[in-house]
Formats: C-alpha cells, sequence, structure tokens
C-alpha cells in the first residue's frame, strides 16, 4: 500500500509520461541530451585553444561576436524551414553537419601548429548550423507526444539543459587539463555519431504546408502572429528581460576576485545549473499549474530579486545561494513560457515562433553581457549586479501592466489553447484512422 510520503514524493518528481508514450520522444530526448554533453567539450575547448594561441582576452572574446549574427540570421530562416520542410530531416541534417565541424576541429587540433581561422570559422558555422537546426527541434515536440503531456515533455527537455550545464563544463574541464583538447573534440565527434544514430530512428515530421522553398519575408508572418497575442509576446519579452538585465556571466571572474574567492570561479558558473536541476528535479507540480502565465511573471520578478541579493550578499556562500534560487526561478519561468507556446501556438506557425524564440535567447545573452560589462567597468561590479536585478524586476512589472493578457492566461479556458488541442486530437485520430 502506498504511504503518504510516497504519494507526495510522486506529486514532487518529473512526470516521465511522454517518454512512456511516445517512443520518438525518447529517441529525440536522447538524442538532444547526448548532442549537449558532447558540445560543452566543443564550446569549452575553443576558448581554450584561442587563449594558448594568442594570449589575447579579446580574442577570446571575439567568439561571441563571430557567433551572434549566424544564431540570428540563420534562427530566423530556421524558423520558416521548420514550418516548410520535414522537420526531423532538418534536424539530422544539421546534426551530420555539426559532426563534420567536430572532425575538422579535431583534425586542426592534431596538426603541430593549429592554425587560429579554423576556430573561428567553425565556431561561426556551428552558431548557423544551430540556429537552423534549433527551431524545427523545438516545432518538433508537440508532434511526438500527446497534448497534456507538453507541459512535462518540457519540463523533461529543461532537465537535459540542467544536467549538461552542471555536470559537463566541469568534465570538460577535467579531460582538456588531463588529455589534451584533440580529446575534447573527439568526444564531441562520438557524442554527434550516437545522437545522429538516434535521431535517425524518429520518424519522419513533414511540414502540413505546401512543400514549397521557404522564403525568409514569411517569418513576418509569424511575427504578426505573435503581436497579434499580448500573451505570447509577454512571455517573450518577459525572457529577454531576464536574460538582458540578470544572467550576467560575464562578470563572474571579477566577482571572484572582488569576493577573494578565485576558487569558486567554477561554482558561481554551475551554480544557476544546480538551481536549475533541483527545480527540474521536482517538477510534478508544474503539471497542475492552469495559469501558466503567472508563473512567467512571478518568476521573472524572483530572478531580478536574487540577483538584487546576490550584489549585496557579503560573502560567497551566499552570493552562490543567490545564483541557486535565480537558476531555479529561471527555469521555471523557461518551463511554463514553453509550456505556453507548445499548447497554444498552431503548429504551421510553430517553426517560425521557434525561431522568434531562438533569436531572444540568443541576443539576450549577448545584450545581457555587454550591459554588465559596460556597467562594471563605470561603475563598479556590484552597482552592475544590483541594477540588472532591480530593471529585471521592474521591466517584468511594467510589461505584465502593459500585457495584461499574460497574466490572466489560463490554459484551460484560452481559445488559442483550446484550437491548438483540438486539432492536434484531429491529426491524432487521422493518424489512427490510416492503414
Amino acid at each position: 500500500m502506498s504511504t503518504g510520503t510516497d504519494r507526495h514524493r510522486s506529486r514532487l518528481l518529473p512526470n516521465t509520461a511522454p517518454w512512456r508514450s511516445s517512443r520518438d520522444f525518447r529517441l529525440t530526448w536522447t538524442s538532444g541530451t547526448i548532442t549537449l554533453l558532447g558540445s560543452v567539450f566543443t564550446m569549452t575547448a575553443i576558448p581554450l585553444q584561442i587563449a594558448d594561441l594568442t594570449g589575447s582576452p579579446l580574442a577570446v572574446g571575439a567568439v561571441g561576436a563571430v557567433e551572434l549574427v549566424p544564431t540570428v540570421l540563420l534562427g530566423l530562416y530556421g524558423g520558416v524551414l521548420a514550418d516548410r520542410a520535414d522537420r526531423r530531416a532538418v534536424a539530422l541534417t544539421t546534426e551530420i553537419a555539426l559532426a563534420v565541424l567536430s572532425a575538422l576541429l579535431l583534425v586542426n587540433a592534431l596538426l603541430g601548429s593549429p592554425m587560429l581561422w579554423p576556430l573561428y570559422a567553425a565556431a561561426g558555422c556551428a552558431a548557423a548550423l544551430q540556429g537552423l537546426q534549433q527551431p524545427s527541434v523545438e516545432a518538433m515536440i508537440p508532434r511526438l507526444v500527446p497534448h497534456d503531456q507538453l507541459v512535462a515533455a518540457g519540463a523533461l527537455l529543461s532537465l537535459r539543459w540542467s544536467i549538461a550545464g552542471l555536470a559537463a563544463p566541469a568534465a570538460a574541464g577535467v579531460v582538456i587539463a588531463t588529455a589534451g583538447v584533440p580529446v575534447a573534440y573527439l568526444i564531441d565527434l562520438v557524442t554527434f555519431l550516437a545522437s545522429i544514430a538516434l535521431l535517425a530512428r524518429v520518424r519522419p515530421i513533414p511540414s502540413a504546408r505546401d512543400a514549397e522553398a521557404p522564403r525568409l519575408k514569411e517569418f513576418a508572418e509569424g511575427a504578426r502572429y505573435a503581436a497579434r497575442r499580448p500573451d505570447l509576446m509577454g512571455t517573450y519579452l518577459v525572457d529577454l528581460a531576464a536574460t538582458v538585465f540578470a544572467l550576467p556571466t560575464a562578470l563572474f571572474p571579477f566577482l571572484a576576485q572582488e569576493l577573494d574567492a578565485l576558487w569558486a570561479l567554477g561554482l558561481l558558473y554551475s551554480a544557476a545549473a544546480a538551481g536549475s536541476l533541483l527545480a527540474a528535479a521536482t517538477s510534478g507540480w508544474t503539471e497542475r499549474v492552469h495559469r501558466q502565465g503567472r508563473l512567467v511573471v512571478l518568476s521573472g520578478v524572483l530572478v531580478g530579486a536574487a540577483m538584487v541579493a546576490a550584489a549585496v550578499s557579503p560573502t560567497v556562500w551566499t552570493v552562490l545561494l543567490c545564483l541557486l534560487v535565480a537558476g531555479a526561478a529561471n527555469w521555471t519561468g523557461d518551463t511554463f513560457r514553453t509550456a505556453i507556446w507548445n499548447q497554444s501556438i498552431p503548429d504551421e506557425l510553430r517553426g517560425r515562433a521557434a525561431g522568434l524564440e531562438t533569436l531572444i535567447g540568443s541576443a539576450g545573452p549577448a545584450l545581457g553581457d555587454i550591459r554588465a560589462g559596460g556597467l562594471a567597468t563605470r561603475y563598479g561590479i556590484r552597482t552592475a549586479l544590483r541594477s540588472g536585478g532591480l530593471a529585471c524586476a521592474a521591466s517584468t512589472g511594467v510589461l505584465t501592466a502593459a500585457l495584461p493578457a499574460l497574466w490572466r492566461y489560463d490554459r484551460r479556458t484560452d481559445p488559442h489553447t483550446s484550437a491548438v488541442r483540438a486539432a492536434h486530437d484531429r491529426a491524432e485520430a487521422t493518424d489512427g484512422a490510416a492503414p
């Protein structure tokens, strides 16, 4: 007989129904997790190799600039492509191309004198391929699991990001320090090959639209749809506020110096991921939330408040606690944003909406580091942290007042969600009736 403790535990643990009900979701989740874990090795190795070759912090920082533009431009086109082409085919093709890039990086690292320009070229090409791929991967999910399991699927997808963000950087650092950069690229290549083998087993996910060549101007149709929905615009803008104002990872090395705790730099980088993982591991409650927009808003405010608290914290341990809270809050906001997107955006527009999400997800952190770095240079680290947290909380409040539809969003009564659910049920019925 189940005990009360068992029932309470089951209500907190992540709901694994999407894993159990959908073979294709299991394959996609596992493929993506393997790719994420391997990619961290390359993302760690490239800056270290550039630093070793040049000795210049500016040369290392230039990697971000090289990656940003391709991600933005190809993310927009990738959103259009996701609504025109077979989404599985796009994901698989770009995954193969990314594996080729890892192989080329490995060859360059094995040269007697590795060249610098291939590192920048690979970083830019990888960003472009990921910009093409990400909208298709995100738009696949509503086609792989039942509509009533989309919240659970989103929580499980967030869990893999938390695992990769917490475990992989430390492992990559150890591997590079002990075995060298070439081994890091080899590990990434092997994980890509495993990911490709899994992704190839996922069923095709063709577009429901006419098979015409995608045109970038079609992205405007998706943008107009988002603009007509204040609740949807609210999710994007609250996400942008958090990433621009309240997640300044570029300041962590200087914060560690100010706290006289250089030994804790790795902990500062991983604290938010630890908070995300803790939240993901206890995500069973998320499916019982119907007013998801309110959790998006409250999460944004909490992220800002946690960063203000970090700015005035006197010790590294209290700073780490604040970052842990910020990571858990950010995970919560991401989970409910994803739930709103997957549950309420029509399938024929889901790819372009995912392209917009990719644009925000890429531009926000880059702009946030620029903002934080500029303020820290002029006014100090603490002021940059404190002002960013206040700006995040305040802007979230202003956005909620300007776009009250986000606060009122209720998945039980939202007409867009009802329409998408009905379309999903019709598609499942048609698939079930097909010979």
